[in-house]
Formats: C-alpha cells, structure tokens, sequence
C-alpha cells in the first residue's frame, strides 16, 4: 500500500514525526556489522515489524502455522514437498533471493500463467510464504519493498531461531505488553493486539493480576470489564496531534477505536469509488486527545503535490483548532515524503476550512 507512504512507515512517523526511513531501512533491511539488525517482520498482528528479540515469543504461532497461514499456501505447500527442498537449497547457496529469482535458479516456467500481481502468485511464491510463516524462512525488502526470502537464522539469528519459549509463557509477556501499549484494555483488547485467542489471554490474567502487572477496573460506558497496566500514566492534558495510519495499532482494532473515541472508522479501499463514504485511504486525525477528522491523502510524487482528496471533521470538534493543528501537520508530512505543496480539494465538510489553513 504505498498511495502515501508503506504503512510499515507511517506509525513512526505518527509518533515522532519527520524522521529519516533510513533509520527504518537500517533497522529492518540493511543490517550491517556495525548497524545490526533491531526489527524483523513477521505475523504479529498482521504482517508487522518486530523487534529480533521478540522471535522466540512467536514460536508457538510458526509452530501452529508451520503448513501455511492460508489454504491456498498450505494446498501448495503439500502437493510441493520436492519444490520446498529446492528452495531452501537455493537459498543456502545464493542467499536472500526473491520468487522471481528463484523460479529462474530453479527452472520454473510461469510464462502460461496469469499476468503478475498479488492475486496470481505462482508455487515458487507459496511455498516461501508457508516456509515464512512457519518460521523456517525470514525475509528482508528492497528499494521496491519485495520480499527477499532468506533462512531465519541468518536474518534474525541462530539464537533467537533455536530459543524455544513454551506457549504459555509466550503468551503471557505477549498479553502483558499488550497491556502496557494499551493502558487500560478489555480482553478483546488484548487479544487483537496480537491477535491470540481471548481463551488464551483469560488463561494468563490471573497470573498478571497476582504479580501486580494488571489490575482489574471497571470503565464508565464500557459493558465488559476491564485490565490496568501498573505503568498507565494519565497525562494532565493530552496535547499531542497525529496523522494515523489505517493500520495504526491505536485504531486497528476497530471496536477499540469507536468505544474510546466514539470514532466508526472502515478502511474503505476495497469498497468501489462510489459507494466510499470518506475516501480511498483515509487517515484519522488525533487533536486534544480525540479523533476530530479524516483526511483522504495521495502523494503525487509526479508533481510533489500532497493532495488531500477529502477531509472531514467529526460533529464534536472544534473546528477552528482543528483545521490550524491539521494544516500543520500536513505540511509536516509532506516534507517527510519531500512532496513541496499541499492540494487541499473540496471535498468533505472540513475542506473549506482546512484550504484556508494550509493556504495561510
């Protein structure tokens, strides 16, 4: 998804503003001798950076997925045992390899086949994606963001792939820095961030309550009971503002979002263009500690325009401030991604507003 920005890119960006992605690169990509590898992606919560020394937590879900993560990959998986040989051998010969190469290594002929997309993956793509999800295999990206499949150890560390967390005790740090991300959180909570079984986390509660890690509370309009982490802070005032990712994990679990803010927020790319009720890509907009807006972005990188398609407030936000803060952190954006204007269309009930602010 790069309309904007890789989303892999935006939470950061959402927490520290303008930063270098080099850093990002250096940190998940290029690992060098003097700049180690601190991130590697895998199925946290979907497809997520992770710092390295979290793989072990994981391993019961690489255990659990070791056929696949979908049916199609699993289907490919099984009819392909020799093919799966193939690959890790040419993958410890020739090292970080793409599909495409190694389809060439190894002979495959795809030129019968669909025309190239995400949808129309061939074998060779499959079963490195069951290989990734089971754990045998990591990956890196390059300047294009495709996946370079190579074996874990040497991606994330010979140590880190043999460590072997049980899944009980796995499950239980994963709950507990959920709940520190969280603050205060139901079980559903919990249980999305790393998408575990809520079964799963109820088994580990009592074990986080009795070492003081949570406390249980009740939350004024919430129907279900709730954990506090013992770091939670409550700020005298919140006075951050951010641009969010739709992947952002402060709104990716959508109940969450919509019993904290009041905010019902759907991705709506897959919705077709005159049915979407806010936009392609819409990004939620923190001020004063409340989602007040949503703003449909577009990087032309063409003409270096930041085009805000669509912006619309929320009915309880102060819109003045709003639109100033927002303009604001627009032009933030844009300089991060080296875009030097900003289009602000007419679209949507805070757009007149915000034209105004971005023009002054």
């Amino acid at each position: 998804m790069n309309v904007l920005a890789r989303a892999h890119y935006l939470p950061a960006f959402s927490r520290l503003g303008a930063y270098d992605d080099q850093l990002l690169d250096t940190a998940a990509w290029r690992s060098a001798a003097r700049a180690p590898r601190l991130l590697a992606e895998y199925w946290a919560h979907e497809a997520a950076l992770i710092p390295v020394d979290d793989w072990p937590l994981f391993r019961w879900r690489m255990t659990e997925l070791a056929g696949g993560r979908w049916r199609h990959v699993r289907e490919a998986l099984a009819r392909n045992a020799a093919l799966q040989n193939d690959i890790l051998a040419a993958i410890t010969e020739a090292g970080a390899s793409t599909p495409r190469s190694l389809e060439t290594a190894l002979g495959v002929d795809r030129s019968g086949s669909a025309p190239g997309s995400w949808w129309h993956r061939g074998e060779v793509k499959n079963v490195c994606e069951a290989l990734f999800a089971g754990g045998t295999l990591s990956a890196v990206r390059d300047d294009k963001f495709v996946r370079h499949y190579d074996l874990a150890e040497r991606v994330v560390g010979a140590e880190r792939v043999a460590a072997d967390i049980p899944k009980p005790e796995a499950i239980t740090e994963l709950v507990r820095r959920a709940a520190a991300a969280h603050g205060v959180a139901t079980v559903a909570d919990l249980a999305d961030y790393y998408r575990l079984a809520t079964a799963d986390v109820r088994a580990v509660l009592g074990d986080l309550l009795d070492d003081g890690t949570l406390t249980a509370v009740t939350v004024d309009g919430w129907n279900e009971p709730a954990y506090l982490h013992a770091d939670a802070k409550i700020p005298r005032r919140p006075v951050r503002s951010s641009l969010l990712s739709p992947f952002d994990p402060l709104v990716f679990y959508r109940p969450r979002t919509l019993r904290l803010f009041g905010f019902h927020y759907r991705i709506e790319i897959y919705v077709p263009a005159h049915k979407r009720v806010h936009g392609y890509y819409v990004l939620p907009y923190l001020h004063d500690g409340r989602l007040q807006a949503r703003v449909d972005l577009k990087a032309d990188r063409r003409t270096g325009v930041l085009q805000v398609l669509a912006a619309h407030h929320e009915d309880d936000a102060d819109l003045g401030a709003v639109a100033h803060a927002l303009a604001d952190d627009l032009a933030a954006l844009a300089q991060w991604r080296g875009l030097d204007e900003i289009d602000v269309q007419p679209r949507g009930d805070l757009a007149p507003l915000l034209r105004q602010a971005v023009a002054a």
